[in-house]
């Protein structure tokens, strides 16, 4: 079973700042929810995770908080954490009979020793056996097929929720990285203040997030429109709207020139010798926000190397955390040094 040997429950997880997925070894992915949870302010206890809390978002009373516990990759209520962790945890020993697994964890590669720390004691307290804290981009990279045990360089960006991580990886390592608050989230957020600037309607996230899947783009293409509900700013009344794919645009423009610039500092730091290897590969996107229409195509006309999409995208990082539990000496050489 090798040095730390690990079981077919032994499980990887990608906590993400907008959906949680947990695969399991030699099972694939078993759980895929949103990163939200609804608790009870006054008795502090659970009242759903997942996709029912997602619909309970800006729609509870007082005594009923509705939140997305982790904040640009990494956690910002730890409580909320715990409680949404025990509750995976519950329903994997219930339904799939894991015992106290041993995990595989993925976190961005800037956070902090005492992020690494939040993260692996949210972890533990859910009633892991023992955990290992990979950095993403590496995790990403195996589960998006890139060979990144040879001498040659790999770039790939990780759009996420929360945070956008652009790495070169070579050798099985991270040899530089670089990262940026603007993600999936911030393109919502883009949408929200448009609409409210441009139509006077107040506007909801998971009503951006519709419009973004729908209709949103990285670069003009063919005319395309939405209906979006929300509030008149005048009268306080609800009111419906039409947006079309030029505004969303519009709207999430200063976002994609923030990316694209994140990824030409990247790689004017990368030592030359990788840089030809990139030129020759390609570029390599992978995360939920890779999924917006034509963005491998914007960043491609920007930079001038060719831009891949990853296979299922959003399932790179969890599926890479999967791969590992299968290889022992991998998960010891990827394991973030602490």
């Amino acid at each position: 079973m090798g040095l730390f040997g690990f079981s077919g429950k032994d499980i990887g997880i990608d906590l993400g700042t907008g959906t949680t997925l947990v695969a399991i070894k030699n099972e694939g992915i078993v759980i895929r929810q949103p990163s939200v949870i609804a608790m009870d302010s006054k008795k502090k206890h659970v009242i759903a995770v997942g996709d029912k809390a997602k619909e309970m978002l800006g729609k509870t009373p007082d005594n009923i908080v509705a939140i997305k516990p982790l904040q640009n990759g990494v956690i910002a209520d730890l409580t909320a954490t715990e409680h949404m962790l025990k509750d995976i945890m519950d329903y994997l020993r219930n339904k799939k009979n894991i015992g106290k697994p041993r995990v595989v964890i993925g976190i961005p590669s800037g956070v902090t020793e005492v992020e690494r720390r939040a993260v692996e004691e949210a972890v533990y307290d859910a009633g892991a056996r023992q955990v290992f804290l990979i950095d993403e981009p590496l995790a990403s990279a195996i589960g998006a097929n890139l060979n990144i045990s040879e001498p040659s360089g790999n770039l790939i960006v990780d759009l996420g929720a929360g945070v956008t991580e652009v790495a070169v990886i070579s050798l099985g390592g991270i040899v530089l990285s670089s990262s940026t608050y603007t993600a999936g989230d911030e393109f919502d957020k883009k949408i929200i203040e448009y609409v409210r600037k441009n139509q006077r309607v107040e506007i909801g996230e998971i009503v951006a997030e519709r419009v973004k899947m729908e209709i949103g783009s990285a670069k003009p293409g063919p005319m395309e429109k939405i209906e979006a509900k929300g509030r008149d700013l005048a009268t306080g009344l609800p009111k419906t709207i039409i947006l079309d794919s030029f505004q969303v645009n519009e709207a999430i423009e200063k976002s994609i020139e923030k990316i694209i610039s994140t990824i030409k500092t990247t790689i004017e730091k990368t030592p030359p010798e990788l840089v030809a290897d990139i030129t020759q590969k390609g570029i390599t996107l992978c995360g939920g926000g890779a999924e917006l229409k034509n963005l491998d195509e914007r960043i491609s006309d920007e930079i001038g190397i060719p831009v891949f999409v990853a296979s299922n995208p959003l399932d790179c990082m969890v599926v890479g955390a999967e791969r590992t539990l299968e290889d022992v000496a991998k998960i010891r050489g990827l394991q973030v040094k602490r």
